[in-house]
């Protein structure tokens, strides 16, 4: 983040500004709310993740696929169940869906499981 100077403030607050301290620069700077204004960056994706699929419907398993998929999350597990539509689902989505040229590959860790990696964007 930019540190202001007494310059900077002082085209913000008008010309009468005279710095005389370092207390009246703090003060000036906790006024004028700089934290608030100044936007931070968004955080960035995490190298792996875990998906579990259990309690959500299928529209919502797709749309944590399609946010993990789309983000730099460069391998996640899934846990899908061993049994039921998501896990089946979940195969299907990997191999012939719009997010399926992300995923590098896929294998099974266990009956209700997978291992994915993601394809780098671009």
């Amino acid at each position: 983040m930019k540190q202001l100077s007494d310059s900077d403030i002082a085209n913000m607050v008008g010309d009468d500004f005279v710095p005389d301290d370092i207390a009246t620069q703090k003060a000036v700077r906790g006024e004028l709310h700089l934290s608030k204004r100044i936007p931070k960056a968004d955080a960035p994706a995490p190298e792996h993740e875990t998906i579990d699929f259990h309690n959500h419907t299928e529209e919502e398993a797709w749309q944590m696929l399609v946010q993990v998929a789309t983000s730099d999350t460069h391998s996640a597990t899934i846990i899908t169940g061993a049994s039921g539509i998501l896990k089946n689902k979940f195969q299907q989505w990997a191999t012939d869906s719009v997010i399926s040229s992300r995923i590098v590959s896929f294998q099974p860790i266990n009956n209700g499981s997978f291992s994915v990696k993601f394809r780098k964007r671009k």
